[in-house]
């Protein structure tokens, strides 16, 4: 099944090199109208051009696409709000948001200020917010939507140095299963790609043997399927080296104690059950979890 987009128009952030400009160039490929977004800084967040969104939109028009190149930087509402302003105004509608912006700044939680905290959980974080917010509303009017956000392997199982990095990134996920909740009736799906890439961000963190193996157009192949009109809705995409695969929270069946029997003691006693990984289950919203415990209660059934 080939995978086209017909008329579609794309706002993609942080999208003046690394992954960001690869999305935009894959996207460009099939035809779908870009707005390149990109504040132009350096990866800790500092300085800022249009230079480098520039660029890219000059890449697409040269392949016979449809671009421009927008500098609004992603923490700050009014930028963001006129840079959807623009592009409705150019291209007539917003179809798809891809939230890639991002920063760095590591260091062992020890040593971290927290204004390095706060800078990097604003941009990626507050960043995707502010953008997703900007088109929402649009999107419900319009009856359709496509949102991916950027998660990483450092959000969904830690990496050292990157507390601040992994906060932000794990809370992506979380917001984007409430927006599947809420978009759903208006067919706005909303994604979460991992990325594995080659990228201003990664190159001083892997050895350049590996780096060569971890392009970012694979990746990128992984995000056009993503927003594609039979796009999934709700789903972990992890990409990189060519390989895909869906990362899922699962809760364990657990166990549950009669009136009174509920002490630490007895967690402890019964830990290899409540862990156990046997019929463990994804859920797809929150008051799942209550329900099955006090299920367990209406049908009296305790641990033993």
């Amino acid at each position: 099944m080939a995978i086209t987009f017909d008329n579609r128009v794309a706002i993609v952030t942080g999208a003046g090199g690394g992954l960001g400009r690869s999305h935009a160039l894959a996207l460009a490929t099939r035809g779908v109208k870009v707005v390149v977004n990109d504040l132009g800084g350096s990866v800790d967040g500092t300085g800022g051009s249009e230079t480098m969104a520039q660029s890219v939109v000059k890449e697409i028009e040269a392949m016979g696409g449809e671009a421009i190149a927008n500098g609004a930087n992603v923490t700050k509402q009014d930028e963001v709000e006129a840079m959807v302003a623009e592009t409705i105004d150019r291209f007539g509608k917003v179809d798809i948001l891809v939230n890639n912006a991002g920063i760095l700044r590591d260091k062992s939680f020890s040593k971290m200020t927290m204004d390095d905290w706060k800078l990097v959980v604003d941009v990626h974080l507050h960043g995707s917010a502010t953008c997703t917010k900007a088109v929402w509303n649009h999107m419900k009017e319009n009856q359709y939507g496509r949102i991916v956000m950027t998660t990483s392997s450092s959000g969904m199982y830690g990496n050292f140095g990157q507390t601040n990095y992994g906060a932000a990134k794990a809370g992506l996920s979380g917001f984007m299963r409430t927006l599947c909740l809420e978009g759903a009736k208006y067919d706005i799906r909303v994604n979460t790609l991992a990325p594995t890439a080659r990228s201003r961000m990664t190159e001083g963190l892997m050895p350049e043997e590996i780096l060569e193996k971890l392009q970012p157009e694979p990746v990128s192949q992984g995000l056009v399927y993503l927003v594609c009109d039979d796009a999934p809705n709700r789903t972990i995409l992890a990409a990189g080296a060519g390989g895909y695969a869906v990362t899922k929270v699962v809760e364990t069946q657990g166990v549950n104690f009669s009136e009174g029997e509920a002490t630490a003691e007895n967690v402890a006693a019964h830990w290899d059950a409540i862990s156990s990984m046997e019929g463990a289950e994804e859920y797809t919203n929150g008051g799942q979890q209550g329900a099955k415990f006090l299920g367990r209660i209406a049908k009296g059934e305790f641990a033993k």
